[in-house]
């Protein structure tokens, strides 16, 4: 994949966000209604709780996770891989777990503003591609 700009890494992004949430719960209006609130919660409360509210999310009885569960944990996997990005860069391509890897991008304002908006911007075209399916 060759991208050009930002956006157009955003929009990659949030379609591959929209189609592998969308296969964890096979079903468009609960996709789009996850992604939606993340972006709720993102917008609002920024990027750690972004992170923190998609580990909140779904359970786990007996060793098997719940689709929410597996659809917050691609969530949270596709949103760190656009970070570790080498055209972004926002986060180490070693950094592994999100909220460790946010604590410390705590530290660079600007680089975590730029994530902020480049999540949102990604989860708003994920959230078209949702409802697009």
């Amino acid at each position: 994949m060759t991208i050009g700009n930002l956006d157009l890494c955003c929009a990659w992004y949030g379609d591959q966000i929209a189609g592998s949430v969308n296969e964890k719960f096979k079903d468009k209006n609960k996709t789009d209604n996850h992604i939606t609130k993340s972006i709720g919660v993102l917008q609002e409360d920024g990027v750690y709780a972004f992170f923190l509210y998609q580990a909140s999310r779904g359970s786990e009885k007996e060793g098997k996770k719940n689709d929410e569960k597996l659809a917050a944990e691609e969530l949270s996997a596709r949103a760190m891989g656009l970070l570790k990005d080498p055209r972004i860069a926002v986060l180490p391509q070693t950094a592994n777990e999100p909220l460790a890897a946010i604590r410390e991008l705590a530290d660079d304002l600007d680089k975590l503003l730029l994530a902020k908006q480049l999540l949102e911007q990604t989860l708003i075209y994920a959230r078209y591609h949702a409802k697009a399916l």
